[in-house]
């Protein structure tokens, strides 16, 4: 896999995404959700390998040929909470049954004045963990981000919350890991997607669905480094309204050693993939990784 997804074109122009916009924040979530259904038809007629890698991924899941309406219901599940996005970001938690599982465990880390890397994936809506920090006021929370992928699209969004924008470090740029580095040394916990690869990250192969795939080792080695806990989070669209947003405690210290370094890493990013794929079969509706996902020898494409 390598970084083709990053040259991927956005999908829908600026016209209609500030359209959009407008609807979700004046008439409401439930009337813009009709929206949804045509975005869902667009998916599975005009985007061919989106379709394909959800007909790939699904086959795995089932064990045989997923149904059209099976992967028009994955791509509706991607829409809403891309369209949750805004009200996330608008601070609207009251439109949410959100449940969250071990938030103490994210919250005991904090009051030992301990930074923390907080594992994540395209699983779900990660941007659920900015509207829990964003609630719960004392978690110092910022995230690694490309942020050249949809620039449109995220540009509009973060209007809606500069307060929000200022908590990404853009992945790509000289002064990210040092910006890193010391928001951690602060204290100070890091969003991290750890299920894609790009053409500058050190890889591994890991065990995922029952293939072997690649995995960066980017995460995992800056917490060995910088010796902080690995938090994993996933925050689950479970259809309607309701959110399940799981803290799952990956390990205290990623201990590696000079002489296995390498079986070392491969290791704690094998169990982040475990952990990854039991949260996946849970909710596979919520994997958002639209390209071939297990062919090595390709990038990946996203929609």
């Amino acid at each position: 896999m390598g970084s083709e997804w990053k040259k991927s074109p956005e999908r829908g122009s600026p016209l209609l995404v500030k359209l959009i916009l407008w609807v979700a924040l004046h008439i409401g979530r439930t009337p813009t959700r009709v929206f949804l259904y045509p975005i869902t038809l667009y998916f599975l007629l005009a985007v061919s390998k989106a379709r394909r890698a959800s007909f790939q991924f699904f086959t795995l899941v089932l064990q045989h040929p997923p149904s059209l309406l099976t992967v028009a219901r994955h791509f509706h599940c991607f829409a809403s909470t891309i369209l949750d996005r805004v009200y996330f970001l608008c601070g609207r938690f009251d439109l949410f049954k959100t449940k969250i599982e071990n938030l103490d465990l994210l919250l005991n880390t904090l009051a030992e004045g301990k930074g923390c890397i907080l594992l994540g994936s395209h699983l779900g809506s990660f941007e659920v963990l900015r509207a829990v920090a964003l609630k719960e006021k004392n978690i110092p929370l910022k995230v690694f981000m490309r942020v050249e992928q949809n620039a449109t699209i995220t540009k509009l969004l973060d209007t809606l919350n500069p307060d929000i924008a200022k908590t990404v470090i853009p992945l790509g740029t000289f002064s990210a890991g040092l910006a890193a580095h010391e928001f951690l040394n602060t204290g100070g916990m890091l969003g991290i997607l750890g299920d894609r690869v790009s053409n500058d990250d050190k890889t591994v192969e890991c065990q995922f669905m029952g293939k072997p795939t690649l995995f960066p080792t980017g995460p995992l080695l800056m917490a060995s480094i910088l010796n902080v806990p690995v938090v994993l989070i996933f925050g689950l669209y479970r259809g309607g309204n309701r959110y399940d947003v799981h803290f799952e405690l990956l390990t205290e210290s990623v201990d590696v050693s000079r002489k296995t370094r390498d079986e070392d890493i491969q290791r704690w990013v094998q169990l982040y993939a475990k952990r990854l794929e039991h949260y996946t079969r849970m909710a596979p509706y919520n994997w958002f990784n639209y390209y071939d996902y297990w062919n090595t020898n390709k990038v990946n494409e996203t929609p």
